[in-house]
């Protein structure tokens, strides 16, 4: 009688609502993110699985990890992902990727904002990745000596520039360098390892009066673009950015790929691994739609008339 009455009561609690809640969640598909802060990309991922149909915490959840500034936290924060048996990892650039990576090899995981994944060793080629990586590549190499090219036309008389980066030289600065040197424009390193440096960093700039500023693409400066865009009007530096959203925050000018559309894109892959794809088949893509912004307010803010002809060539002025 007694174990007639216990299998009855555990058929009452598989039938209750509660336990359907419970076996519904079980079902749920959950999403690794890695990244520093939340930002514009986060949102644009977000609002990316909102255009397929995913509604976070209802058909899909979202474990967001956050370094917060301290990316010394990335190998922890992948390896809780990792503990979590996610179904997929989004790392959105590559601290994330080569945290994420060296978490698993078996879980899937889409990047984003990477310049050249086959060289960083992340996939095998572009169109067959192999192994547990695909997503999207970020600008091509070629953008940065473009950004320098276009600093020059907005400054005809810019003869010294500094580099604005977070450490260590790889091909997007040699990049830089490159066309610097074509162009007959002096330029030194300026390195910024932590969040407390970047005021500093702009008082030395403004010191040596530098022309112009080049921004590298670095998480730690995405992450403070807002004022290292008020800083450099503050210190007289015209500044071309390495993101979208960085002269939308005041810096002067922007030439490259979208970060929130590679982001809003990234869904698209999650959405893919979820419906049974394999990462090892999804192609790599690139970036088809190339932006150059100017922020002609941040111009008049720096006494700078910028030459009509590329004002005509600007897909965007921000006024």
């Amino acid at each position: 009688m007694r174990r007639r009455a216990f299998v009855a009561g555990m058929a009452a609690m598989m039938t209750s609502p509660v336990a359907a809640e419970a076996q519904q969640a079980g079902q749920v598909p959950r999403v690794g993110f890695l990244a520093n802060t939340r930002s514009p990309g986060t949102e644009a991922f977000q609002r990316g699985l909102r255009e397929l149909g995913y509604v976070e915490g209802q058909n899909i959840i979202v474990e967001w990890r956050l370094a917060e500034g301290r990316l010394e936290r990335l190998p922890d924060l992948a390896a809780d992902l990792v503990r979590l048996k996610v179904d997929v990892i989004v790392a959105p650039a590559p601290p994330y990727v080569q945290a994420a990576r060296k978490a698993t090899a078996a879980i899937p995981i889409i990047f984003g904002l990477v310049p050249d994944p086959v060289t960083m060793g992340l996939v095998t080629s572009l169109a067959r990745p192999g192994g547990n990586l695909s997503g999207l590549a970020n600008n091509p190499v070629e953008v940065h000596g473009k950004r320098v090219e276009l600093l020059k036309q907005a400054i005809p008389g810019l003869g010294r520039v500094a580099i604005l980066t977070t450490g260590g030289g790889d091909d997007e600065v040699r990049e830089v360098e490159r066309a610097a040197t074509s162009l007959g424009i002096q330029r030194d390193m300026v390195t910024v390892a932590r969040s407390d440096e970047i005021d500093d960093a702009f008082t030395l700039m403004k010191a040596k009066a530098f022309g112009g500023v080049i921004e590298m693409s670095r998480p730690l400066i995405y992450a403070h673009r807002q004022r290292i865009a008020e800083l450099a009007v503050q210190a007289g530096l015209p500044m071309i950015c390495s993101a979208r959203e960085s002269v939308e925050a005041g810096c002067l000018l922007y030439y490259g790929a979208s970060f929130t559309d590679i982001l809003r894109r990234l869904a698209q892959y999650v959405d893919k691994i979820l419906k049974g794809a394999k990462p090892a088949d999804l192609p790599v893509e690139q970036p088809t739609k190339f932006e150059f912004v100017i922020n002609l307010k941040t111009a008049k803010a720096l006494g700078l008339t910028i030459p009509p002809s590329l004002l005509a060539r600007a897909d965007q002025v921000i006024e």
